[in-house]
């Protein structure tokens, strides 16, 4: 894990694997490619800064970027970034919360309420490398006609959110990360598995 973030001044590389001295100790359940970026919307932060009658500094969830004017929760699976006039980035699959988390926090039962609330963030992809500062503007490049939002994937798809994911990759439009194909994956094994025989 690497959830021990804080601001810093001045510039930073982004590169495939994430952001310059932001190391985990095991890519197979922190980070890797498709989470190489995790973005945190400042909205968000502020309504628990309210629920926990606390501040939620830069970083405290282990976000990379803390976004303000764009809600990251609602971005678009396959949506792209321009972040300063460098790095280009790509929206994968929502944040799920897990006991690193629960440790961080020190609130009780905070990775369920977290979950409960929704208001999980972004992993991003690298798709140009280069180097970001605190200030700089965020634009959206693409936006994908899918219409499904990470909170649509944390919530659980249905098939017709399922079958545009699908359509979209086929079609080439977004590259979808190894934990979305995983849920299309078991989604399609229970559609297609034959209903139980019971002889009489």
């Amino acid at each position: 894990t690497a959830i021990d973030k804080r601001p810093v001044a001045g510039a930073v590389q982004v590169h495939p694997l994430g952001l310059t001295g932001d190391l985990q100790a095991s890519r197979r359940h922190h980070g890797g490619e498709s989470k190489a970026v995790y973005a945190y919307s400042q909205a968000d932060a502020d309504f628990w800064a309210r629920e926990l009658g606390r501040d939620i500094p830069p970083g405290l969830f282990g976000e990379n970027l803390r976004l303000a004017g764009i809600d990251a929760t609602e971005a678009l699976i396959g949506e792209r970034w321009r972040i300063g006039t460098d790095v280009e980035v790509e929206v994968t699959c929502p944040r799920t919360p897990c006991r690193n988390f629960q440790r961080r926090m020190g609130v009780p039962n905070w990775t369920r309420r977290f979950a409960e609330e929704g208001r999980v963030g972004a992993y991003l992809r690298v798709r140009r490398r280069g180097s970001i500062t605190a200030g700089d503007t965020v634009e959206v490049l693409t936006a994908p006609s899918h219409g499904v939002s990470v909170r649509d994937v944390f919530r659980g798809l249905d098939a017709e959110q399922a079958a545009a994911l699908q359509a979209s990759r086929s079609a080439g439009e977004i590259t979808l990360s190894p934990e979305i194909l995983k849920v299309l994956r078991t989604m399609s094994a229970k559609a297609v598995r034959p209903p139980a025989q019971h002889l009489g």
